[in-house]
């Protein structure tokens, strides 16, 4: 068969086949962290109760400890006056020191073998907390491939009339999900993940304020641990938005813009972002709606995080034959004629209004912010 000439029926039934695929490993990720979770809970409550533990048999060993110091000096003492003491009263002294000593012994006993349960707990904490983030980020992973497969690949056969088109269509969607699972566990690692390691932290530092200082210290450092805890849900949820606004499939690409930029400039109080829409508030076909809204968020994060813009402006004008959307900071702007290494955000602007048989255009000047341009045709 004529790679030219391929049957797209039979194209479809593969991307079929690989849909479910995924959607069933997605399932089995999605078990696993669950199954981890439900482990971690029960190893939480376990080390809590061991820790809970420690502490108890550590005051039981230095009561012991005392008692067992004055055991020995009373059994000095006998020793050296034994002719005023009975047989009884020096046997019952020796055998109380004996006794005393024996209880220490098999205290500290108890102790290291508790310390060691507990080190082992933390262990299996960490190894089972490592687990769940990598699942949650499987899981995330796959949403982006199965949301790729069912949006755009569904139908791709008819599109892709031979094999180079498929291979460079393909590519770009392989280097579209690398740069999203870069980007995606990079704000886990420096975002919740960071946090929440602070939380087990905070909560070590309670547990040992509320011991050694007053209730009032462990409750101001609770509250500081509640805030902790609201700023990482908050960051979870900004990210679950990042990866796709529940409200671009419900509502269309104006209201989500308008929501998202307001909600950017409420996280970054810092700068702030005007929203212009000069056209008609239409629905576009999903594919579109997407990958403007993609383009979007790239140029603002791009003047966010690399220009440091103060100001930023987005406008979008929609028409009969043509959507125009136009990005402007007044960041520090770059050189074009310069390549920076390792960056692709514009390549894959670029790529994904190619999609859209489109034009960019990028303007900047070190210094003089940043101005983008966007023209997609809707006619075609």
């Amino acid at each position: 068969m004529s790679l030219k000439k391929i049957d797209t029926k039979m194209l479809d039934s593969i991307l079929k086949k690989m849909v479910d695929t995924v959607d069933e490993s997605k399932d089995e990720i999605f078990q696993i962290g669950e199954q981890c979770r439900t482990d971690y809970e029960d190893l939480m409550k376990e080390l809590l109760e061991v820790k809970e533990m420690v502490l108890r048999v550590i005051d039981e060993g230095d009561d012991l400890q005392q008692k067992s110091k004055f055991a020995r000096l009373r059994l000095s003492e006998v020793s050296k006056h034994f002719q005023t003491y009975s047989e009884d009263q020096v046997r019952e002294a020796y055998e109380k020191a004996h006794d005393l000593q024996m209880k220490l012994s098999m205290n500290r006993q108890q102790e290291k073998q508790l310390r060691d349960r507990r080190d082992e707990l933390e262990r299996r904490l960490q190894s089972l907390g490592d687990t769940i983030e990598k699942a949650e980020n499987l899981c995330s992973q796959i949403s982006v491939v199965l949301n790729y497969l069912n949006s755009d690949l569904r139908q791709v056969g008819a599109a892709l009339e031979d094999a180079k088109q498929r291979q460079d269509f393909g590519l770009r969607i392989i280097e579209a999900q690398e740069d999203e699972r870069k980007r995606l566990s990079r704000e886990i690692h420096d975002g919740p993940a960071q946090m929440m390691a602070n939380v087990m932290i905070r909560s070590d530092l309670i547990e040992r304020v509320f011991r050694e200082k007053s209730t009032d210290d462990a409750i101001r450092e609770i509250r500081d641990l509640k805030r902790m805890v609201r700023s990482a849900l908050y960051e979870v949820r900004r990210i679950i938005y990042d990866l796709r606004p529940m409200a671009l499939d419900d509502l269309g690409l104006i209201p989500t813009l308008k929501k998202y930029l307001s909600t950017i400039e409420e996280y970054n109080q810092e700068t702030s972002i005007q929203f212009v829409n000069m056209g008609h508030d239409i629905r576009l076909p999903s594919k579109f709606e997407v990958a403007l809204f993609r383009l979007v968020q790239e140029s603002v994060q791009n003047a966010l995080k690399h220009a440091e813009a103060t100001h930023i402006q987005v406008k979008v004008e929609v028409k009969k034959d043509q959507i125009t959307v136009v990005v402007k900071d007044n960041g520090k702007g770059f050189d074009q004629d310069t390549e920076k290494k390792g960056s692709f955000g514009i390549m894959g602007m670029k790529e994904r209004v190619d999609l859209l048989e489109g034009d960019i255009t990028i303007d900047s000047k070190v210094g003089a912010g940043t101005v983008i341009l966007i023209q997609v045709p809707l006619n075609k």
